[in-house]
């Protein structure tokens, strides 16, 4: 019995995974397997929250070092495609200034991604939102250090 239900078991991960990868594309479905920049960080320079119409919360972290990101991560409360974008937001924003910053969209990490089903793109989008996020709030604290 036990035998039986492993195999039914293990076939019926592959038929997910094989049905993931179709919808989402290579690159969504590998990083959707091995999301890269997840977790909190503690005293970030830029730190931006946002919450979707479909109730997904992506966190977006933020160190800068010498006026550009060193380090970013993500945090997010939602589905996989969620998790992805926020990835992808995190890894986008790692090595550039406040002005490069500024680019990264949520069309921008669809262009990334190279296609993304339609009722997921919202995700790409608070990704983005959050980056921006993250940037107002560091920007804020640098005119609040000046003064």
């Amino acid at each position: 019995m036990s035998d039986e239900f492993d195999r039914f078991a293990q076939e019926l991960q592959e038929q997910i995974f094989e049905e993931t990868r179709a919808d989402y594309g290579d690159i969504a479905f590998e990083r959707w397997m091995n999301p890269l920049y997840m977790g909190k960080m503690d005293a970030p320079d830029g730190y931006g929250s946002l919450t979707g119409s479909c109730g997904d919360t992506i966190q977006i972290f933020l160190k800068f070092e010498n006026g550009k990101v060193k380090e970013a991560s993500f945090l997010t409360d939602g589905c996989g495609s969620s998790a992805v974008c926020g990835s992808f937001a995190a890894e986008m924003a790692i090595g550039k200034n406040p002005d490069e910053l500024v680019e990264v969209t949520g069309e921008l990490i669809l262009n990334i991604l190279g296609g993304f089903p339609k009722k997921d793109e919202h995700c790409a989008f608070l990704a983005g939102n959050a980056v921006q996020e993250a940037l107002n709030d560091y920007m804020i604290k640098q005119v609040k250090d000046e003064g």
